[in-house]
């Protein structure tokens, strides 16, 4: 079995009297999407942030990549290779797909952000922001500006984002958040393929994509993890069923 790119150890986080981290560890393995789901209130979102950068633990580890990152801040684990997307879009309006994706690759070749005209015609930049946007399905839009995508698009061109930037994991927030069924449909699509090249660990409601997407699944409840399993193990503890499903026992 593949080392894990990202593995969490005995994460602890406490605000006052109130634990919200209790004793975590999971991980993620290369080529698969590991999805994260738990009633509101589980303390998934302040997990996810421990493991970004964004907050800090009380105790336990995160190691990405061979490297312990439990102190790294940030942008330190955005630089390492490890991706994120949120739950609420963060891309600018005013800008196209491209330039967008051409920021992403400035970034990663860690050149200046000299947005001119000459830098738009760079094809050391152009070219691999317009394979990003074609690995997503969005070569055809790249001149159009963010405010003119629609939903589904936003989403899909902050995954071109994180390819642009040649990110080695993925934490996802909420990717089906406000999505319709079509959307959600060509974005389950386009995640299952990514996989193989950018594994992804989800926080998602939507279980039908869950359990669609998912190589295994992790439930946290009030700061615990209570199970990982596969999608079939997790749909058959009962444990899950009566703490999360919201089925009662027989």
């Amino acid at each position: 079995m593949a080392e894990p790119i990202l593995r969490v150890a005995g994460l602890r986080k406490s605000y006052g009297g109130l634990t919200v981290t209790d004793d975590v560890s999971l991980d993620l393995r290369p080529g698969e999407i590991h999805a994260l789901i738990g009633p509101n209130g589980a303390g998934k979102s302040t997990l996810i942030g421990q493991i970004c950068g964004s907050v800090m633990p009380d105790a336990g580890s995160v190691s990405f990549d061979g490297r312990d990152i439990t102190r790294w801040n940030t942008a330190e684990r955005a630089r390492a290779g490890l991706g994120r997307t949120f739950q609420i879009s963060t891309i600018l309006p005013e800008f196209t797909a491209l330039a967008h994706t051409m920021l992403a690759v400035q970034a990663r070749q860690g050149t200046s952000f000299r947005f001119f005209r000459p830098t738009a015609l760079d094809r050391s930049l152009r070219d691999p922001a317009m394979q990003a946007l074609a690995r997503v399905g969005l070569d055809g839009r790249a001149e159009i500006p963010a405010a003119s995508l629609s939903h589904g698009e936003r989403r899909r061109l902050e995954v071109a984002l994180v390819l642009a930037l040649g990110s080695k994991a993925l934490v996802m927030d909420e990717p089906m958040a406000g999505m319709g069924s079509e959307g959600s449909r060509e974005l389950t699509a386009l995640l299952s393929q990514l996989r193989h090249e950018t594994p992804i660990l989800m926080v998602e409601h939507d279980m039908d994509a869950v359990f669609a997407l998912a190589d295994r699944i992790s439930v946290l409840v009030y700061g615990r993890i209570v199970a990982t399993g596969t999608p079939d193990e997790i749909r058959s503890d009962r444990l899950v069923r009566e703490a999360y499903l919201g089925e009662a026992s027989a």
